[in-house]
């Protein structure tokens, strides 16, 4: 078994996806602060809790049973839709951006998925040292 199927390593990889997705969509918020009428977006918080459960419960797999029947794909994670973020400030018209709020929120994002590749390299490194594999 790899290690990807680890439970803390696909709850971190997917939390890495997490932040990669809101990194783009406080990107766009802050590429439209001047669009009139955009409110800004952002995603729900990633919560471990729910990956766990999500990860050990039983899959459910889709099966063809004519060739025209279209084959089922992967649900979007609801943690990874973007949702429209409450704002206080409202311009005349109609933005919903603040431009240092959505800075800080890209610092926060940041500072938060380097502290999670830390975690993983890290983990990964003491799993080759328990295997006896330096490097």
């Amino acid at each position: 078994m790899g290690f990807g199927g680890i439970t803390l390593f696909t709850a971190l990889a997917e939390k890495m996806k997490w932040h990669q997705t809101r990194q783009g969509l406080l990107s766009e918020n802050v590429a439209n602060a001047e669009t009139p009428g955009y409110r800004g977006r952002d995603l729900q918080a990633f919560r471990f809790e729910e990956h766990v459960r999500r990860v050990t419960a039983p899959q459910v797999q889709t099966t063809l049973t004519a060739p025209t029947h279209i084959a089922g794909k992967g649900i979007v994670s609801e943690a990874l839709r973007g949702t429209t973020a409450n704002s206080f400030e409202i311009t005349p018209d109609g933005n919903g951006v603040t431009l240092e709020d959505e800075m800080m929120k890209v610092t926060a994002n940041q500072m938060d998925y380097q502290t999670v590749t830390t975690l993983y390299t890290r983990s990964m490194r003491l799993l080759r040292t328990a295997l006896g594999r330096q490097g």
